[in-house]
């Protein structure tokens, strides 16, 4: 364990060395509850930007080496967490433990796989990484499909809410299904069908494989498009060709298909030419209610993959303030503590130091800490939870989610925090996912009380409400918010906040150049910071339960669990 000193003790020094002459939303000003004799002695936002800024000098800091799983960097990360909130005199929060072990294993695809399609009158190979990818969420050296007979299911989606059914009448088992991206909304771009351009959960590639798992297939292959994927083939193959890891499973998840893929437009073409059919007018008509599965011919394919597979252990970090009288009903932050390490084949700076993404985070879930070990514990237990391997895909939180500390059913709401803003205060605050739940009631309410505005995320046909840790959360039914500072920069607008996001979009987001800088203007994320406390002492004194907005598709998780309340 690191031996430092408790940050309370350094806090004064650093309020003087930090936060200069820049202007503060007063915490005090900005929070409300119902006891607000308990939030009397509440730090301002200057002191919040204080603490922010020194967690994030820590963490992002070389000796932190980036923070990857499973390394010296986590053992340093997880250990300054634990002194942190045993600091503050908040207990561990896993049955005595600050710590939540999270097996996961790596899987590199060794060879150079080839997919081969034959029929009676059409036969092609497929290369990797040009015209396909191809891999496996087993856990085992090798496993192939052979001669599997092939089908088009459309848009691969089973959505008994919206009465849609791509499955329905054809029996997948063992076959090899071709799938569309994204979801019929998008392909019309009808607001009445799915969320119109707004991706929904059953828009994005990781629903389709496990949907085509639960079908019974063998292999499950997505057709690649840049508009309706959000992203070129280039994003595909660079992610698909190194190591992948997942959360380790007791029967090395032989429930899943076989084969895992991607085709290029131009393979799929000539897939569908191959089985003489017309993809432009079997894509048009997967977009209707009512479309029905189509069998490809006599086309069968073929595929073997050969694996490296390496196991490991990473730590979620788990504390929580238990409430006062409904400790079983609790309410979760998350911000996820891991980045991606060092490469040691770069030359010169080789530490991903992670200052932005997400050592900000990890520092915002502290300054709420502090903030809520400063006042009398509320009717419902907080909890703060930073979740490791979100940078491999969400892992930490999806393991938490499939091993809960605290009971599903009444865990009230989740509270996510990711990349803060480091350039300063906005007038503006981004829902990402937008119209979700009710959740979003109480964020426009918290932001109204500091004078600013809620706007929806400029590009929800992404989906980027499914690429963070609270998505876990959204999985099992807990209604889990996302927002944050946008781009109306109270100062100097708009166009200044949108150009300094897409500066550190090009020259920073995962690269070796997101690093801490004192100058940073941290009045924004502090003022965020505000934001959240409002809204949790709000739920955490209330007996409501938020409920998904209709027609989301969660939902009927959610409700299925009420009974259990």
């Amino acid at each position: 364990m690191l031996n430092r000193t408790p940050f309370l003790i350094i806090l004064s020094v650093l309020f003087l060395a930090s936060c200069g002459e820049r202007p503060i939303v007063q915490t005090s000003e900005t929070i409300t509850a119902t006891d607000s004799d308990s939030l009397s002695n509440l730090p301002t936002g200057a002191d919040i930007e204080a603490m922010l800024h020194e967690h994030v000098a820590i963490l992002a800091s070389d000796e932190f080496e980036g923070r990857a799983p499973a390394t010296a960097g986590e053992e340093k990360t997880i250990s300054y967490l634990m002194e942190q909130f045993e600091a503050l005199g908040i207990a561990p929060g896993n049955n005595g433990s600050y710590f939540q072990s999270v097996d996961v294993t790596e899987i590199t695809t060794s060879n150079n796989p080839v997919l081969q399609i034959q029929g009676n009158s059409y036969e092609a190979s497929f290369n990797y990484g040009e015209q396909m990818m191809a891999g496996t969420q087993h856990q085992i050296p090798a496993i192939s499909v052979q001669d599997s007979e092939m089908v088009f299911v459309g848009y691969g989606i089973v959505a008994p809410e919206r009465n849609w059914n791509d499955y329905e009448g054809i029996n997948v088992t063992d076959k090899t299904v071709v799938i569309l991206v994204n979801d019929p909304g998008y392909a019309t771009q009808d607001p009445s069908l799915f969320n119109g351009n707004a991706m929904t959960y059953y828009g994005r590639w990781t629903y389709k494989y496990e949907e085509a798992a639960r079908q019974g297939a063998a292999a499950a292959l997505i057709v690649h498009e840049t508009g309706p994927a959000g992203y070129g083939w280039e994003v595909v193959s660079n992610s698909w060709s190194g190591p992948q890891i997942g959360l380790t499973s007791s029967n090395l998840n032989d429930d899943l298909t076989d084969i895992e893929g991607w085709l290029t437009l131009d393979s799929a073409e000539a897939l569908f030419a191959g089985a003489d059919l017309n993809y432009q007018e079997l894509k048009t008509a997967a977009a209707q209610p009512g479309f029905t599965a189509v069998e490809m011919s006599d086309l069968k394919v073929s595929v073997s993959i050969e694996n490296a597979v390496r196991t490991s252990t990473s730590q979620n970090v788990i504390a929580a303030i238990p409430g006062a009288t409904r400790p079983e009903e609790s309410i979760i932050y998350t911000a996820h503590w891991d980045h991606l390490g060092i490469n040691p084949d770069m030359e010169g700076d080789n530490i991903f130091n992670g200052a932005s993404d997400n050592a900000t985070g990890t520092a915002g879930l502290l300054a709420l800490a502090y903030l809520h070990s400063q006042q009398a514990p509320v009717d419902r237990s907080i909890v703060f939870l930073a979740v490791t391997a979100e940078e491999s895909g969400l892992l930490g939180s999806q393991w938490y989610a499939e091993n809960p500390v605290y009971p599903i059913s009444t865990t009230v709401a989740n509270i996510n925090i990711d990349n803060m803003n480091t350039i300063g205060r906005m007038q503006d605050v981004v829902v990402v996912g937008a119209r979700s739940s009710e959740l979003e009631n109480y964020l426009e309410q918290a932001a109204q009380s500091q004078g600013r505005y809620i706007k929806s995320e400029p590009t929800p046909e992404r989906g980027y409400y499914y690429r963070s840790d609270h998505f876990n959360f959204a999985k099992v039914g807990i209604p889990a918010l996302y927002a944050e500072s946008g781009e109306d920069h109270i100062e100097f607008g708009l166009e200044y906040g949108a150009s300094q996001a897409q500066d550190y979009t090009d020259n920073r987001y995962h690269a070796a150049s997101d690093e801490y800088d004192p100058d940073w203007d941290l009045s924004g994320a502090a003022e965020d910071i505000s934001l959240y406390f409002n809204i949790v002492n709000t739920l955490a004194q209330e007996t409501n339960y938020p409920a998904w907005f209709e027609g989301n598709e969660f939902k009927a998780i959610r409700d299925s669990t009420a009974s259990q309340r």
